[in-house]
């Protein structure tokens, strides 16, 4: 979705906020949240407050209404996520997944935690101190890491594969193309490749990647900076095979685009005439048909494994790749271990 475009749905969105959501807003905004977290919890909190008034459990929305909120009534909406039938309009599924779910009850939890412990009222004291979020717990999928492994291992570009679906992207995808489309594929193509290079060479998330500004670039030291999540910055190593791309699209990144002199974003398309930063969805279309064509359909958070599960078959080291990937402990990496263990058994069988 377009900066501008989900600025207007952001807005839109707050004209039907109660005031203390709207406070909640500001506060994140300035810690940092992106635009596009944000703009998924104000639905969360419009849905969640549109129940409350169209099951009985609410007369209005107010500070007292959470406050006072039993808990029944909240694994009631819960209830009513996974149970309600064509809850989804493109769907013929019933409700909602356990992970979209558990992504509702986050939001929920980040709101109660704003208005608890975070916010000051006139008297500098929260404006309640009664949390019932925390006596909600996320159901978490039952799937041993070896599992997800086996799951995810045929949608990473291991080894040589890096390297091929750049290639793909560069000397071959056009070959797919009508006349028509391949004028816009040149366009972009020098951005594209820098773009995907640089996710499957340092395993930056793909809104890490497209916050990137121009300054944050450095290709003699290949660093780049970027803002993790919590809005913390810190500076990531670019293994040295993005280098070309990222030089080559930074060399023609003014004169393709010709963005103004306040565009700061690294990453540019052409929106209605004007040069602004790429959006994720964007970036998500851009991956899904590179990829689907190469090898398998992926999302840019496969090629962020693909960097994690190549670093660590080259370290065997958990804490250099959640440093690399911005985690704050050693505990996510594990997976790695396991897609890596795997290769090496596919590997020995070859011998």
């Amino acid at each position: 979705m377009k900066r501008e475009q989900l600025i207007r749905k952001i807005d839109k969105l707050k004209t039907q906020m109660p005031d203390f959501v709207l406070e909640y807003y500001q506060s994140k905004l300035a810690a940092s949240y992106s635009l596009n977290t944000l703009y998924e919890y104000l639905k969360e909190f419009e849905r969640f407050f549109t129940w409350l008034i169209d099951s009985g459990a609410a007369d209005k929305i107010d500070l007292k209404t959470l406050e006072k909120l039993p808990k029944k009534d909240l694994e009631a909406f819960i209830i009513y996520l996974r149970e309600r039938p064509l809850l989804n309009t493109d769907s013929n599924s019933f409700g909602l997944s356990q992970t979209t779910i558990n992504r509702t009850i986050s939001a929920l939890s980040s709101l109660y935690n704003y208005l608890t412990e975070e916010v000051e009222g006139p008297d500098g004291e929260p404006y309640f101190y009664r949390n019932v979020m925390k006596k909600i717990k996320t159901s978490k999928k039952h799937e041993t890491l070896a599992s997800r492994a086996e799951n995810i291992k045929g949608k990473l570009f291991l080894g040589d594969e890096t390297q091929g679906f750049l290639d793909y992207i560069s000397d071959k995808y056009v070959n797919t193309l009508s006349n028509r489309a391949k004028s816009s594929f040149e366009k972009n193509k020098e951005r594209d490749l820098a773009l995907i290079a640089l996710m499957l060479a340092s395993g930056v998330r793909l809104s890490e990647a497209v916050g990137v500004n121009l300054k944050d670039l450095n290709t003699k030291t290949m660093l780049v900076e970027v803002t993790r999540k919590g809005g913390k910055r810190d500076s990531v190593p670019i293994a040295k095979f993005a280098k070309p791309y990222l030089e080559e699209y930074v060399a023609i990144r003014e004169k393709r685009y010709q963005p103004e002199k306040k565009e700061t974003a690294m990453f540019l398309t052409i929106y209605k005439g004007t040069a602004s930063r790429i959006d994720n969805s964007s970036v998500e279309k851009m991956v899904a048909k590179y990829s689907e064509g190469f090898k398998v359909r992926v999302t840019p958070h496969k090629l962020r494994h693909t960097l994690g599960t190549r670093l660590y078959a080259e370290t065997n080291s958990e804490v250099l790749v959640s440093h690399q990937l911005g985690h704050s402990s050693t505990q996510v990496t594990d997976l790695y271990t396991h897609i890596v263990n795997e290769e090496q058994k596919n590997a020995l069988d070859n011998l």
